[in-house]
């Protein structure tokens, strides 16, 4: 049987037009950082195709060891100087980013490295000497799911960083948090499905 973490893991849970106050615990990830509009900008893209290999790489492994999972979603954090680029401005431009897949906890550095020498040997993707395995940490996160255009968030992320959270005694703190369950290259914008996740802390 494999392991589907979109089914078993709660922080993974939400639903759409629904504010959700939840606790994400620690979880390992492969990383790769960027800076730079997604979709226009190659690097956003080249990171993507780091990730992958490593991440099919691992599952296999795993597998071996009679653990198989189902590789989980594309993730990223976004952020910028000016948070209002993510709300009423939407300047991609200005955005960092880290693109993340997370990785099961029996993932070990030993196989991770493992995997980088694999795919190296493999197909070598360009941004492969980028990636890495890290702990994220959030703890109390606010999330909701997110139909439609990536670019129609923006509405969504202003409901939640300026009513939602003050109102329930709460204050950012982490990194803005997106996790795509669709790949937007295979389905229409308007089915695209995006959990939008925004650490905080009590105030």
């Amino acid at each position: 049987m494999k392991t589907d973490f979109k089914k078993t893991l709660d922080s993974y849970a939400a639903r759409h037009n629904e504010f959700r106050i939840v606790d994400v615990p620690a979880q390992q990830y492969l990383m790769v950082d960027g800076h730079g509009a997604p979709g226009t900008d190659t690097e956003y893209s080249a990171a993507i195709a780091a990730l992958y290999p490593v991440a099919y790489t691992l599952k296999f492994a795993s597998k071996a060891l009679d653990k198989d999972y189902v590789v989980p979603p594309l993730e990223a954090l976004w952020w910028a100087e000016d948070m209002a680029s993510f709300t009423s401005q939407r300047n991609k431009s200005e955005w960092d980013w880290t693109a993340m897949i997370l990785a099961p906890e029996w993932i070990s550095p030993e196989m991770f490295a493992d995997a980088i020498v694999a795919v190296a040997a493999k197909s070598n993707p360009a941004n492969l000497s980028t990636v890495r395995l890290e702990t994220v940490d959030e703890g109390l996160c606010v999330q909701t799911l997110h139909l439609g255009p990536y670019d129609d968030e923006a509405e969504v992320l202003a409901t939640m960083h300026n009513e939602f959270i003050p109102e329930h005694g709460l204050r950012m703190t982490g990194k803005h948090h997106e996790i795509y369950f669709n790949d937007f290259r295979k389905v229409e914008a308007s089915k695209l499905r995006t959990l939008l996740r925004q650490p905080v802390a009590r105030v």
